[in-house]
């Protein structure tokens, strides 16, 4: 679908950002054709300005910029919805969001996953993940093998509290595992998601 700037009188369309990675409404803007090339060509999104009539990228002056993931278009081609990684918060007031929400997922696993991909990719000597991560891909999957072992040792019995919180380390040693593969848990489910298909 193409975008209709000539819906509007001035030329602007609204653009809902969105928060790639949580999903969460971050800020509405609006852009003109040559905002929207603009983004495109920087991969940060620009807006067209009404008060400043000029266009304005996102994070210019602040540095937090909006980063391109994806675009599309609504059904009737006037409106914009933009994913995009924040870096910083994203609202004049230093809120998360122009809503005043705080940016956080509502599915803890994504949360987690993003906390280990920054003990991975930001190294601290106090974290243990950090520490997993040094010991290589050898350490990681043994790991995860013990466990496994542990859980399957807990299921045998019948202490539920026991049996749970060997079943948060093995996944949290999964996801662990599965970063230091290079690969994050939706790779996994869109395995499942294509075997659902042919089942």
């Amino acid at each position: 679908m193409t975008i209709d700037f000539s819906k509007y009188a001035d030329g602007l369309v609204p653009a809902i950002i969105q928060d790639a990675s949580t999903a969460k409404v971050l800020m509405l803007g609006f852009m003109n054709e040559e905002a929207l090339l603009k983004t495109k060509e920087l991969q940060k999104v620009t807006f067209y300005s009404r008060s400043k009539n000029r266009l304005w990228t996102k994070g210019e002056q602040s540095g937090n910029f909006l980063l391109l993931k994806s675009i599309s278009v609504d059904c009737d081609n006037d409106t914009l919805l933009i994913k995009a990684d924040p870096v910083g918060p994203v609202c004049h007031s230093g809120a998360d969001t122009c809503f005043n929400e705080i940016n956080r997922s509502i599915h803890f696993l994504s949360e987690l996953e993003n906390i280990i991909a920054d003990r991975k990719n930001n190294p601290s000597d106090q974290s243990y993940t950090s520490s997993l991560f040094k010991k290589g891909i050898n350490k990681v999957a043994q790991k995860v093998g013990e466990e496994a072992v542990e859980l399957v040792i807990e299921a045998k019995d019948d202490n539920a509290d026991l049996f749970k919180d060997e079943a948060a380390d093995l996944l949290f040693h999964y996801l662990i595992l599965l970063h230091a593969k290079g690969f994050v848990l939706q790779d996994v489910i869109g395995v499942l998601q294509k075997r659902h298909r042919m089942d």
